[in-house]
């Protein structure tokens, strides 16, 4: 799937660089906490689902190589943030769905979630799984 498609699925907004919709993105993340998007986020070309509209959001973005970022509940960056996103390429839509909905929405149409490679202190499932 790619962002042009994601966004059409979740009826999101574009609102910066709709000349890169055609990436392909491999998983989806959904997460409000940055630490969680640092610790989980193995590969690029991630879609992020947040409610985050906080300028460290972009920059953990850009370091990533996140493929874009998708706002719930009709949350919206400032615009000194969309100008931050077209100076770094970075995708950003804005979509009225709950980041459930959201989410499940991508995951209906094939769209899988980053995989934790590990628990801590060895507690949980013994192989990756979807967060």
């Amino acid at each position: 799937m790619n962002l042009r498609e994601a966004a059409a699925l979740t009826g999101a907004e574009i609102l910066t660089c709709d000349d890169a919709l055609d990436l392909e993105i491999t998983q989806v993340g959904a997460a409000d906490l940055l630490s969680d998007v640092l610790a989980l986020v193995q590969d690029e070309g991630v879609l992020l689902v947040t409610g985050s509209t906080t300028p460290q959001v972009l920059r953990v973005a850009e370091v990533l190589g996140l493929g874009g970022l998708l706002f719930v509940r009709g949350k919206r960056p400032t615009e000194a943030m969309c100008d931050y996103a077209r100076q770094a390429s970075l995708p950003l839509m804005v979509t009225q769905l709950s980041m459930f909905d959201t989410c499940g929405v991508l995951y209906s149409k094939g769209m899988r979630g980053l995989k934790r490679l590990r628990f801590p202190s060895g507690h949980g499932p013994e192989k990756p799984q979807d967060l």
